[in-house]
């Protein structure tokens, strides 16, 4: 009997390692396919999508999110939409989103002089300088006087509609600075002096053309995955060899463009370079009233109300919400619970039925400092901030609390945000 249950045990255990095989193989398939769609319609790979690339079910999620509110149907004009970008970027003096929007800001027909700095923008974009800064740096300042000043504003006056794209463009790139800062992305961001076609280029080169590939999850499959990257790159210079020939480039206005790109410098966008990041909990500011998520939740109000001024836009956001919770990881539901809430907490957002004891006990004082630094001041973090706590993770797993912090960033941004247009609504 015990040599009969040896042999029925022997296959059972060879399916469930063929089933966790072609598991495998699908997760290495789905992340092969965006990374090709993304050769295939821009020429490169950017470092974010190859860092995310452990987590393929988010990575789908964001990319869709990122690609509707930069790329389709808006109120608000491309160029523009990668301006917004740009300003966001700037806050945080991310070198690498500032470049890559600068890039694609050109690349839709954006006017090269804007990239001067902010000052040579149109003036219906220098007013949302304010709710830029003060969303980046200490959102829970976000006022309905700040919506008001936007759609009250004469003849540059914001539409309700444009307001709240622009408003999810500076949540988004906000949070993606973090996770970009929190990934050591911007370190190893070096721009691109020159295009080799006489094209703008779209994204930063790739530590991946350097043979360094350990930002990616070591279940990927590179052989296959470079295959399709070296012949879809060939594809792509052979069809612009061919639109090269048939057209006649104004090469001069064409690199003063780059000049003006490659050296677009953040500090040109930043009005007040002292405002950053200051303790919500001071003592000597108890007058700010702690966001409670009972009275306005993203649940029960700012999804209703994104998705109603801007079509599908809240069904994507809380996708990227619900997905970035269910990826598989080591941590326990309580502890992801518990970092959510803890970013939320700095920035000053309580949820009245959570027991914050419960943050002590999970995070590690080396954690808490790591998430709140890649949260609130992520800039800060070009200089070591304690990320001792993480340095025994997976580089997948290390990847998904960057996740973490960067999606919880994005909805209290967006609730300040929202909160603050339903109160000018109803007023």
């Amino acid at each position: 009997m015990i040599i009969c249950a040896n042999k029925m045990e022997y296959p059972l255990r060879t399916q469930c390692q063929r089933a966790h095989k072609q598991v495998m193989s699908g997760e290495t398939e789905r992340v092969s396919l965006l990374f090709t769609k993304a050769l295939v319609s821009r020429g490169s790979v950017d470092a974010v999508s190859q860092q995310m690339a452990s987590h393929p079910q988010y990575l789908e999620s964001f990319l869709r999110t990122q690609h509707y509110i930069l790329h389709m149907d808006g109120p608000l004009p491309l160029p523009y939409r990668h301006y917004i970008a740009l300003m966001a970027a700037a806050q945080h003096h991310c070198n690498y989103l500032v470049y890559l929007h600068s890039a694609q800001f050109l690349r839709v027909g954006g006017d090269p002089l804007w990239l001067q700095g902010l000052q040579a923008a149109p003036p219906r974009l220098r007013l949302l300088d304010h709710i830029n800064k003060v969303l980046a740096h200490q959102p829970w300042l976000t006022a309905c006087s700040h919506i008001q000043t936007l759609l009250k504003a004469g003849e540059q006056c914001w539409s309700l509609a444009e307001l709240v794209q622009a408003v999810v463009i500076l949540a988004h790139c906000h949070s993606l600075c973090s996770f970009v800062f929190g990934c050591d992305t911007d370190a190893d961001f070096v721009p691109l002096p020159k295009s080799t076609n006489g094209v703008p280029p779209i994204f930063c080169p790739l530590d991946a053309a350097n043979g360094n590939t350990n930002s990616l999850d070591s279940s990927c499959d590179m052989v296959c995955l470079k295959e399709r990257i070296q012949k879809s790159q060939e594809e792509r210079e052979k069809r612009e060899e061919l639109l090269l020939q048939t057209q006649t480039l104004q090469q001069t206005d064409i690199e003063e463009e780059e000049e003006m790109m490659c050296f677009t410098d953040p500090t040109h966008f930043i009005t007040d370079p002292d405002l950053c990041y200051q303790e919500f909990a001071r003592r000597e500011q108890e007058h700010f009233q702690v966001f409670r998520v009972q009275d306005y939740s993203w649940e029960d109000h700012g999804f209703s109300l994104v998705n109603r001024l801007y079509s599908d836009i809240g069904h994507l956001l809380d996708d990227r919400f619900r997905s970035v919770t269910t990826l598989p990881s080591t941590h326990s539901p309580d502890l992801k619970r518990a970092v959510w809430n803890y970013i939320h907490c700095v920035l000053g957002i309580r949820y009245d039925d959570y027991d914050y004891g419960e943050v002590n006990r999970l995070l590690e004082r080396d954690l808490k400092m790591y998430i709140k630094a890649v949260a609130c001041f992520p800039d800060a973090t070009k200089t070591p901030v304690c990320p001792l706590s993480l340095a025994p993770l997976k580089p997948s797993e290390r990847i998904h609390v960057n996740l973490l912090i960067m999606e919880a960033r994005l909805q209290a941004e967006l609730l300040y945000a929202l909160r603050a247009i339903t109160q000018y609504m109803i007023a």
